[in-house]
């Protein structure tokens, strides 16, 4: 194997000072490390490192990372000398020799290590909440993050800086798995971000689409990967389509954890556990809503336990999740109203489930639906007579 030290030596003749041709070969013999590593490895004064690093990325023969701890790593000999070789055209065949032989040193290291070099940077645990807070406050554009417990309790910390983000129109979108909806962590979320929930397969945050950092949640230590790497790429492309299916639940940021999660238990049921069989067994029963009711039952939501303000905040919620509708009560006609944004009938459903629990404690009504073919669609359920809602 080539000697380090004598190419440093060799090194100091075109050009770089004792401290510089040590940091350099010590770069290109470990690969990425930390600025304290160089120091320890090439026995340099800590004093001298930092300014030694800023003169080889000066002459463009080394990389500085931005985050904390400062990471660098040496610009491959090849890239690294071709200007210096033309400076020196006099000494071309003793600077390709050199070249050669610290080519060859940089190989012989990576087989040494078992690996090509990587172009991440490693976080350790007690640094990784640092440089998360660090890239929200260092972000332009957008900061789109999916996260489990444990990286939702990182960005919980992260909250004045998340504020200061949002007051720059910095987009901020957060994906969190379904079980953590109505936890502490999660209200402890400033208002104003844009809330989704769907499955996580994994622990990251992504920066201006160019930088992301990816967490393991086994024993919280993080990786920080580039815009030009593939897997940053990808992963950019993985949130998209994560955002795309999401289901939003920035309404449910006011409510407590199990109303939270009764309300997303409703909308699984009825959309995703046989809304078709009950749809379709509705019209040839005269009971449609107490059905409905009754397969709700069955599935662990009873509403008729429920108050009728506790029956309206959970279908207004439901409504503006799935079909950016709303319900309300027009006192002057005496009849409920829920209007939807989209004409799919996703409302129904739910106007269905109004309707079997007013007719659950003796209240007779009719329903008229009316489909807006461009706008959406309305549906009204006119109560027969006046009834005193205060004892529902």
């Amino acid at each position: 194997m080539v000697k380090g030290q004598d190419l440093a030596v060799s090194l100091e003749e075109f050009g770089l000072s004792k401290y510089e041709a040590q940091a350099y070969v010590t770069l290109i013999t470990k690969g990425t490390i930390s600025a304290s590593e160089l120091a320890y490895y090439s026995n340099l004064p800590r004093t001298k490192v930092y300014p030694t690093l800023l003169k080889l990325e000066k002459k463009k023969i080394a990389i500085i990372s931005k985050s904390k701890p400062i990471m660098c790593t040496a610009i491959a000999p090849e890239d690294a000398f071709d200007e210096l070789i033309q400076e020196q055209i006099n000494r071309v065949n003793a600077m390709n020799s050199l070249i050669t032989k610290l080519k060859q040193l940089s190989e012989d290291s990576k087989k040494a290590r078992g690996s090509e070099e990587k172009r991440y940077f490693h976080l350790a645990p007690n640094y990784v909440f640092k440089q998360l807070q660090s890239m929200i406050e260092g972000s332009k554009t957008s900061i789109h993050a999916m996260v489990d417990s444990w990286g939702l309790n990182l960005l919980s910390q992260c909250k004045d800086s998340l504020i200061h983000a949002m007051r720059k129109n910095i987009d901020v979108k957060i994906v969190i798995p379904s079980n953590l909806v109505g936890t502490e962590t999660f209200h402890q979320l400033p208002a104003g971000i844009k809330l989704k929930t769907s499955d996580i397969s994994q622990n990251m945050a992504i920066f201006d689409d160019s930088e992301f950092i990816m967490i393991n949640s086994n024993n919280g230590k993080g990786a920080i990967f580039l815009s030009t790497d593939v897997l940053a790429t990808n992963q950019v492309k993985a949130f998209e389509q994560m955002w795309k299916s999401g289901i939003k639940i920035n309404n449910l940021i006011d409510m407590t954890k199990s109303e939270a999660q009764e309300t997303l238990k409703a909308i699984q049921v009825i959309s995703e556990s046989g809304l078709g069989y009950v749809l379709n067994s509705m019209l040839n029963s005269k009971n449609k809503g107490i059905d409905l009711m009754t397969f709700l039952n069955k599935n662990g939501i009873d509403l008729s336990a429920k108050t009728l303000d506790e029956v309206i905040l959970l279908l207004n919620s439901t409504l503006d999740i799935t079909c950016s509708g709303n319900l309300y009560y027009e006192s002057s006609s005496n009849h409920f109203v829920i209007e939807s944004k989209v004409n799919s009938g996703h409302s129904i459903p739910w106007a269905l489930l109004l309707e079997g629990y007013l007719n659950k404690n003796g209240i007779k009504t009719k329903m008229i639906y009316n489909d807006h073919q461009h706008s959406g669609e309305k549906i009204h359920i006119k109560i027969d007579s006046k009834v005193n809602f205060n004892n529902l």
